[in-house]
């Protein structure tokens, strides 16, 4: 039987107090609130010993979780993280370089479903009978797919542009979509107002508090496939801001347990696509002050928030790790996305094309020592943003023969 180890809700910002709520922001100063843990009842649930006797899914760490029993997303997580020798030496001799590819993640192939799995559950218990998400694209499909598998309805809100890959995957699974003629930004408010309007569980919004700990899974796999050791560094794209403060509240979390070989000095690294850097841009100028992008322009539309609730937290966390971020344009995402295709055999969307164009950037700045060891966070799979890649010359046009072995030999393929 499950222990409960999850006690409350505590504000970021002033520590104010409060009980399990389908609530997001503190009332005294709108800042996010964070689940709180009894770590003495963790600590003993909690053990090297107890992890290795379950199965390598998400719901292995779920003492540090504010929801322990799934009613959906049963298998996911327990991803694999790939020794990167060929990218490692395509980029100058990385020979500790790994990829925590979230690409193949279940049941809608990105990171996305371990947030939803924990807000599905959470938003039964509230009583919730309709859930929904104001999404880029991952998350709608995540909710979808997990609404269904839990017997819940569910509703959808997406800027109309989204790729047409992530709406039918999104569609298929029952839900009811609707289309917003407006940025993400003009999406995530709607849900904002339609969360303190309607009883619907909206799982970015007044379950963000509990959807936000699922991430910390993809940190904890890293952490034990690495030996029960972090990394020196951790590179991730943003969108929000959200995923890269779970990375490292899961080294702490980790930490304080007693789980981990040893202390941890990670320096984390956060990318984004140049036509929507908002938290880059506060990296690169040394400052945690977010100023919004009114007007996101890129083929990542995946991680295209211009105004990130997490976006201060996220800037503070690379400046003080001793970390940092930048930008990449869409033609050196699309070469990021190739590059990780040719080299490992693994297709991600247009977001790990931002990580790993951000990660050579940073490369050839100086930033990484190629002795250490660098884990690159893959967020999600290649097969839902293949119109990124359809523009003429991206990738070489097939040739077409005849069925003869002389039109063939004329080829001169090798």
């Amino acid at each position: 039987m499950a222990v409960a180890t999850a006690v409350g809700l505590r504000c970021r910002e002033c520590g104010k107090e409060y009980e399990d709520s389908p609530i997001n922001v503190c009332e005294l100063d709108f800042a996010p609130l964070e689940v709180v843990y009894d770590y003495d009842l963790v600590k003993r649930e909690l053990t090297r010993n107890s992890i290795a006797k379950r199965q390598f899914n998400m719901w292995r760490y779920k003492e540090l979780l504010p929801e322990q029993d799934p009613i959906s997303g049963f298998n996911t997580g327990g991803t694999p993280l790939y020794h990167a020798k060929k990218l490692g030496q395509r980029l100058g001799g990385f020979k500790n370089l790994y990829v925590k590819f979230d690409g193949v993640c279940v049941p809608s192939l990105s990171f996305k479903d371990r947030v939803v799995a924990v807000s599905i559950a959470r938003a039964a218990r509230f009583g919730f009978r309709t859930v929904g998400c104001a999404s880029t694209g991952n998350l709608a499909n995540a909710v979808a797919a997990q609404a269904a598998q839990a017997g819940l309805k569910s509703i959808i809100l997406i800027p109309k542009s989204l790729e047409l890959a992530k709406v039918i995957n999104t569609q298929i699974y029952g839900a009811k979509v609707v289309k917003i003629d407006g940025h993400y930004d003009d999406v995530n408010r709607l849900c904002a107002e339609i969360a303190n309007d309607a009883k619907i569980g909206i799982v970015n919004v007044n379950l963000r508090a509990y959807y936000a700990e699922g991430s910390k899974t993809m940190g904890f796999e890293i952490l034990e496939q690495l030996g029960w050791r972090a990394p020196d560094n951790i590179v991730t794209c943003m969108a929000g801001g959200s995923l890269i403060n779970k990375l490292s509240k899961s080294i702490k979390e980790f930490e304080m347990l007693g789980l981990l070989e040893k202390s941890s000095k990670t320096r984390f690294w956060g990318a984004q696509a140049t036509g929507c850097n908002p938290i880059t841009a506060a990296i690169k100028a040394g400052i945690d002050v977010i100023k919004p992008i009114k007007e996101p322009n890129t083929i990542a539309r995946s991680i295209a928030i211009g105004n990130p609730a997490d976006g201060y937290f996220a800037s503070r966390l690379c400046l003080d790790s001793g970390g940092g971020g930048d930008d990449v344009t869409d033609d050196e995402i699309r070469d990021g996305m190739k590059l990780l295709a040719e080299t490992e055999g693994l297709f991600t969307e247009t977001a790990g094309g931002v990580t790993l164009a951000t990660f050579a950037k940073l490369i050839k700045q100086g930033k990484f020592d190629p002795d250490a060891t660098t884990v690159l966070c893959i967020t999600g799979q290649g097969l839902k943003t293949i119109d990124a890649l359809m523009d003429p010359g991206v990738l070489p046009e097939a040739p077409v023969i005849k069925p003869t072995l002389g039109a063939f030999r004329d080829l001169k393929l090798s």
